[in-house]
């Protein structure tokens, strides 16, 4: 079954405009990311720094949990699952 990857709306002029994309399953989130890049050229380099780790303004969860909190990149994507793509958000006084 394939996975389903929510796209936050400063990405998805890489995506055609689509909100979410489909990608297979299994594997890690790291695969999981190489994958989107090799269907749309320009994500990874959003996602990820140079050093290839997430970068820190760009939260992903899978099924609602925090990668960061699981195993970073080496988190196992598994059939049927959600992953969201999210830019951290900031502000105050």
């Amino acid at each position: 079954m394939p996975v389903t990857v929510r796209i936050p709306t400063p990405l998805r002029k890489l995506t055609n405009d689509q909100d979410s994309v489909t990608a297979s399953d299994g594997g890690t989130l790291a695969q999981l990311i190489d994958s989107l890049e090799e269907q749309h050229p320009g994500l990874k380099e959003r996602i990820c720094d140079e050093t290839g780790e997430l970068r820190r303004f760009v939260n992903v969860y899978v099924n609602g949990e925090d990668v960061r909190f699981l195993s970073g990149l080496e988190t196992l994507i598994e059939a049927d699952a959600e992953v969201s793509i999210v830019p951290a958000v900031a502000g105050g006084c």
